[in-house]
């Protein structure tokens, strides 16, 4: 399988993104396979440096930097001073100064660090993340299927995801909206671990965390989208369909 997708669409392994792709229209799974589909978005910036301050702290430092321009803004004045062309040229420079770092807000770097602070005030962080492995990578074949991916952290006896949310009463239809159920599955097949669990966190302060099993119910719907992408995959790799003819169909 690694040849024909390789060959079909010039990437030789699925991920738990790619497979939630494949859950609906197969256009944009070959878009995100081919790397034409680019998804930027806040939260998704978000979520990159809250993970990254909260299991890799030291690359954060390294990857990262924000911009302290009070004493800037107060000595351009005005009514609107970020607006001006001396800011503008200002923040050019300093960005130049930081060619190999990403520019974050202080706003998104205090909030990352409140989030993370709250998790250990809570005991949270270490009765979950404590002693596990961190950003654990694998490519492997599972039943014949190339999966490749990270998981956020790694325990003898149990895999744990980190995940911010709006609410943490409806994450329970985020794990079905987002299919989170699929990473779920795919993670404990993978590295044989029946216990999963995400901790979640608000990110509207006081950043209210929980701790979330995966149920075997869930866990069983994460198996079954599973298996359908794969079967639509498979369809457009064998030329039963392309991905312009796909087209959803149920009964409401």
């Amino acid at each position: 399988m690694r040849k024909q997708l390789e060959q079909a669409v010039g990437k030789p392994h699925l991920s738990y993104s790619s497979m939630k792709y494949a859950l609906g229209d197969m256009r944009l799974w070959e878009m995100y396979m081919r790397g034409e589909l680019k998804k930027e978005s806040e939260a998704l910036r978000f979520g990159t440096l809250y993970d990254m301050m909260l299991f890799e702290p030291d690359k954060a430092n390294e990857v990262y930097y924000t911009l302290d321009d009070r004493d800037v803004v107060a000595d351009i004045g005005g009514r609107n001073p970020r607006s001006t062309k001396r800011y503008k040229e200002w923040k050019a420079e300093q960005a130049s100064q930081r060619a190999d770092q990403t520019l974050v807000s202080q706003e998104d770097w205090d909030q990352a660090k409140a989030m993370i602070a709250r998790l250990k005030d809570c005991g949270l962080y270490y009765t979950q993340f404590d002693g596990g492995q961190f950003q654990v990578e694998f490519n492997v074949d599972l039943d014949g299927v190339p999966l490749k991916g990270f998981l956020d952290c790694l325990q003898d006896d149990r895999i744990i995801d980190s995940k911010s949310s709006r609410s943490i009463d409806k994450f329970r239809y985020d794990v079905n909206g987002f299919s989170y159920d699929i990473q779920a599955y795919i993670y404990s097949r993978v590295f044989g671990i029946k216990d999963f669990y995400w901790v979640v966190q608000e990110k509207t302060y006081p950043f209210y965390p929980a701790n979330v099993k995966c149920s075997e119910e869930t866990m069983f719907r994460g198996e079954m989208k599973f298996h359908q992408a794969l079967e639509n995959i498979n369809n457009y790799l064998n030329g039963k369909q392309n991905s312009e003819e796909h087209f959803a169909e149920f009964i409401v």
